[in-house]
């Protein structure tokens, strides 16, 4: 499955003019350290004691917190994570889903330079506070209803 890959500003285009919402699959530790205003979070992948481990959770609390009609831009911290969950959306059933290529921190070379500016370096509306019934805790309590 194939899906279209967006910058930043035509993210945000797409949250402005055609109704997406910003789906961050970063984890919750890195949403509360700044994410696009207006995001919702619901992680890939979670903190455990070795790291990064996937949420198994994942599509069981997008489904019960989103219509299968929604549309979403999918975004992570530099790219890798939102490419995962957008081919889950899809083949979930979820039909309109767009990642925004570059994350919230942009991607890098291997020496470190920028090669694309994510969504806080391309001075796009941030937050550290998610708005309310946005935040993964918020959307986990889907599962319960």
């Amino acid at each position: 499955m194939t899906h279209p890959r967006v910058s930043a500003s035509e993210a945000h285009a797409l949250l402005l003019e055609r109704g997406y919402i910003f789906l961050d699959v970063r984890s919750e530790q890195e949403f509360a350290l700044g994410h696009p205003s207006g995001a919702y979070n619901v992680p890939l992948m979670q903190s455990g004691p070795d790291g990064l481990v996937e949420n198994r959770a994942f599509m069981s609390v997008i489904q019960a917190a989103f219509a299968p009609d929604c549309k979403f831009v999918v975004g992570c911290q530099s790219g890798s994570r939102s490419h995962t969950a957008a081919l889950r959306l899809l083949a979930a059933g979820y039909g309109d889903v767009v990642e925004q290529r570059a994350g919230y921190e942009g991607t890098r070379d291997p020496f470190g330079r920028a090669t694309e500016p994510g969504w806080r370096a391309a001075a796009l509306p941030c937050s550290c506070d998610p708005l309310p019934g946005r935040d993964y805790a918020a959307l986990k309590r889907h599962l319960q209803e």
